[in-house]
């Protein structure tokens, strides 16, 4: 009998890129092959690479010798952002047997007749120009919750990014096939889906391979909403001049959909916000955030900020820390400005030198710490739902609330994927908060 072939995977990145890679792993599986973890000895591992950060860029080096420590023979295969910008960079890389763009990477079973090791990394990229169709993704299996794509690709032109050269113009899948994914995923006993994309406000923009949008967000929101067997419906990341009244007072009243919100804001000062090439003002983001808290005052709010951008002054970096300060919002994502190749904004003057970047980054993490422990204080004597996470942590088994409150217990792996109504009573040394159940609401 021929033993099945062994992959593994390891995913760097965002959401969009777990969503993906859970999609090929099936796809692999489909194929005959054996799925293990990355710490494991395989045939093939695949890396499916992000580049949205210079850290993301270096961590790929590491993880080719973390398999190749594990099977030296085995055979290494690059996919996703990073991949697609600088494929010859990741072919160069000592282990590295193939390298495949943004269109190929859906298809790479195909590319692996032969598993012999290369002298050199076998590439297989397209112009960005020829990623114009779209491969529908979600995640099953890996997490309690999954995370579904239902969009693709950013027209956005911000002057720090490099998305939309790695991923291409945007386009949606169809609403019909979103809500047959969302029903597969909760045919699974699945508690929770997480939508996702590169720009999922834009969704509807080139569902059926056309410019128009022949669904808008709110659109999705309400169909995803009728879908029986979801518990939550979480959005990630949206752009707040995508986010519309409508869809916070949809979401306020809705079935499923939790009050969480992630906006990414990137400068607190108009005159960066304009060299960013954002599509909004500091004063629309207070409007945003003013509007969520009217409706939903225990609604959780995180917020993803730039510092060191070229240009950010003393004066221009405390007007973003007083504004974040203020601003009634939950935690930061803190991203420390690096130069991206073939953005505009590298080749900007007055660059911020690194030391202070990393002081400026430290005092913004500072103030995220304090920004979540006021949300936390804010919730306690409240009754929440937790649904519990699969992975025993030192003894202890974490969860999550509605509104994105971290809350631990002692491991039991009876909890795992269960949700529970508890009242959150204290906050702990490591900032996670106690609770005792309320009653016994068991999904």
């Amino acid at each position: 009998m021929i033993a099945r072939k062994k992959v593994a995977f390891y995913t760097l990145g965002c959401k969009l890129n777990f969503s993906e890679t859970s999609t090929i792993a099936r796809g692999f599986k489909n194929e005959g092959f054996d799925r293990v973890d990355f710490t494991d000895i395989a045939d093939i591992y695949v890396i499916n690479t992000c580049s949205v950060t210079e850290n993301a860029d270096k961590r790929f080096k590491t993880i080719v010798k973390q398999a190749q420590k594990s099977n030296p023979y085995a055979f290494i295969a690059a996919i996703g952002c990073y991949a697609q910008l600088k494929p010859e960079e990741l072919a160069n890389v000592n282990g590295v047997d193939l390298v495949l763009g943004a269109t190929e990477k859906f298809k790479i079973t195909d590319y692996l007749n032969d598993l012999s090791k290369n002298d050199f990394g076998e590439i297989h990229s397209c112009e960005i120009e020829e990623a114009d169709f779209y491969v529908g993704s979600y995640s099953i299996g890996d997490r309690t919750r999954a995370f579904l794509k239902v969009q693709d690709g950013c027209d956005y032109k911000c002057t720090y990014c490099t998305i939309p050269l790695a991923r291409g113009i945007s386009r949606s899948d169809t609403l019909q096939n979103v809500l047959k994914n969302a029903k597969e995923i909760s045919e699974q006993n699945i508690k929770e889906i997480v939508l996702t994309g590169v720009n999922i406000g834009d969704y509807g923009k080139g569902e059926f391979g056309n410019k128009k949008h022949e669904h808008t967000f709110l659109d999705l929101v309400k169909e995803l909403d009728k879908v029986e067997g979801i518990e939550r419906l979480r959005i990630s990341s949206i752009e707040p001049n995508l986010l519309k009244n409508e869809t916070i007072d949809l979401v306020s009243k809705s079935r499923a959909f939790v009050p969480h919100f992630h906006i990414p804001l990137q400068s607190g000062s108009n005159e960066l916000l304009k060299l960013m090439k954002r599509r909004y003002s500091r004063e629309l983001y207070v409007d945003r955030v003013n509007k969520i808290k009217q409706v939903m005052p225990h609604a959780c709010i995180g917020i993803d900020v730039i510092v060191g951008f070229p240009g950010e002054t003393d004066e221009l970096f405390l007007e973003t820390y007083n504004f974040l300060n203020e601003l009634d919002v939950s935690y930061l994502h803190v991203f420390t400005y690096s130069e991206r190749d073939n953005t505009e904004a590298a080749e900007m003057i007055d660059v911020v030198p690194k030391n202070i970047r990393s002081k400026r980054s430290k005092m913004l993490r500072g103030l995220s710490v304090k920004k979540r422990r006021a949300f936390y204080e804010s919730q306690l004597g409240a009754t929440r739902t937790v649904l519990f996470e699969g992975e025993n942590k030192e003894g202890y088994i974490n969860g999550f609330t509605e509104n994105y409150v971290k809350v631990k217990a002692p491991w039991n792996p009876e909890l795992v994927n269960t949700l529970h109504d508890v009242t959150l009573n204290g906050i702990d040394e490591d900032g996670l908060v106690r609770f005792e159940f309320a009653e016994q609401h068991v999904a």
